[in-house]
C-alpha cells in the first residue's frame, strides 16, 4: 500500500538562508543593471573639448579684467599722487594766508574774513559778494585761490575713491574668473584620468592627425604654407616671431616668452614687430582692417574664431593657422577649418 506521508518542510533556518541569498542576488543584479557605465573615449573627448573651450572663454575674460585692473591701478596711483601734491600746495597757500593774519594780529586787527577762513571752510563765506568787499585785493585773491584749490582737491579725492571702488570690483571679478578656469581644467583632467593608457594614446594620435602633421607637430618640420606673401613687413615679422615659439605650451593668462594663451601669443608676436596690440582676442579684433573672406587672408593677418571671438591666431598661409590652441597643447600649425572662422584682421 502506497505511503501518503506529507513531504518534510524545510527548516526555518534553511528558509531564512535561502531568502537572504536570493535577496542578495537580486540586489547585486539590480546594482549591476543601474551602475553607471564607464564613459566612452569619444564622450570623454567631447566633454573635455567643451570644458577647454569654456576655460578659454573664461581666460579671455580674465585677461580683460586683468588689463582693466592694471589700467585702474595706474589711474588710482596717478590720482593719489595728484591729491598729495594738491594738498601740499593747499598747505603752502594756507601758510601764506596765515602769515598775513599774523601780521594783522600784531598790528592790532585781523580782517574778519581772514579770521573766518582760518577757522573753517571759506566757501560759504566767499559765495557772498559782500565778503570780497571786506577784503583787500591781495587777500581776496588768496582766499579765492585757496577755495578753488579745495574744491578741486575734493573732486580729485572723490574721483580717486570711485576708481578704488572700481579696482576692488575688478579684483573680485579677476578672482572669480581664475576660480572658474581652474575648475574647468580640473574637471577636464578628472575626465581624462578615467581613460586607459591605450585610450589616451589614441587621443594623442587623433590630435596629431587633426593638425595634419603627424609626428612633425612635435618636431621642427612645418606643413606646406604655400607661396602667399605677407601684406606687410610688420605681419611677416609677427608671423616669424610666433613661428619661433612652436612647441611652447599653452598656459592660460600667459603672454610669453616661454608660454602663451591664444591672445598672449598674438600680442607677443606683434610686439616683436614693434606693434602694440590690446590684450584680449575681442579687443584685437578691432586692431586693424577686417578681412571677411578666407581667400583674402595674407600670412601674418590675425584670424578670429567662434561667435564670441574668444580664440585668435595668426594666418600662416595655404589654409594654415599658427596659434596657441588650448590647455594641454602647444603652439602649433593647424588647419583654419578645424575651428569656426569668423574673420581676419590686417594690422
Amino acid at each position: 500500500m502506497a505511503s501518503h506521508r506529507r513531504p518534510k518542510q524545510p527548516s526555518r533556518t534553511r528558509v531564512t538562508v535561502l531568502t537572504a541569498t536570493a535577496a542578495a542576488a537580486v540586489a547585486l543584479s539590480s546594482q549591476a543593471a543601474h551602475a553607471d557605465p564607464k564613459p566612452k573615449k569619444e564622450d570623454v573627448k567631447s566633454e573635455v573639448d567643451k570644458l577647454y573651450e569654456q576655460a578659454e572663454q573664461a581666460t579671455e575674460k580674465y585677461n580683460g579684467a586683468k588689463e582693466d585692473q592694471e589700467k585702474l591701478q595706474k589711474e588710482v596711483d596717478a590720482l593719489q599722487d595728484k591729491v598729495a601734491r594738491g594738498q601740499g600746495e593747499l598747505n603752502d597757500l594756507r601758510k601764506g594766508l596765515g602769515a598775513v593774519a599774523s601780521g594783522q594780529y600784531r598790528s592790532g586787527s585781523i580782517d574778519p574774513s581772514v579770521q573766518l577762513f582760518l577757522s573753517g571752510d571759506p566757501d560759504t563765506y566767499l559765495d557772498k559778494a559782500a565778503t570780497l568787499d571786506q577784503l583787500s585785493g591781495k587777500q581776496a585773491e588768496q582766499l579765492k585761490t585757496i577755495a578753488d584749490k579745495q574744491r578741486r582737491l575734493a573732486q580729485e579725492r572723490a574721483e580717486a575713491a570711485g576708481k578704488i571702488k572700481d579696482l576692488s570690483d575688478t579684483r573680485k571679478a579677476l578672482g572669480d574668473k581664475k576660480d572658474e578656469i581652474k575648475g574647468k581644467l580640473a574637471k577636464a583632467q578628472e575626465l581624462l584620468n578615467t581613460l586607459t593608457a591605450k585610450e589616451k594614446e589614441e587621443l594623442r594620435k587623433e590630435e596629431e592627425k587633426k593638425q595634419g602633421q603627424g609626428r612633425s607637430s612635435r618636431g621642427n618640420e612645418r606643413p606646406d604654407l604655400g607661396n602667399d606673401v605677407p601684406a606687410s613687413q610688420r605681419g611677416a615679422a609677427a608671423l616669424a616671431a610666433a613661428a619661433s615659439k612652436i612647441g611652447s605650451p599653452y598656459v592660460w593668462g600667459a603672454t610669453g616668452p616661454s608660454s602663451f594663451d591664444c591672445s598672449g601669443l598674438t600680442s607677443w608676436a606683434y610686439a616683436q614687430a614693434d606693434q602694440s596690440l590690446p590684450r584680449t582676442s575681442q579687443a584685437q579684433a578691432n586692431a586693424g582692417t577686417r578681412i571677411g573672406s578666407q581667400s583674402a587672408l595674407k600670412p601674418g593677418d590675425l584670424v578670429l574664431f567662434y561667435g564670441d571671438l574668444h580664440h585668435i591666431g595668426l594666418y600662416a598661409g595655404n589654409g594654415q593657422v599658427l596659434h596657441a590652441p588650448k590647455p594641454g597643447a602647444s603652439v602649433r600649425y593647424e588647419s583654419i577649418n578645424n575651428m569656426p572662422f569668423q574673420f581676419g584682421v590686417r594690422v
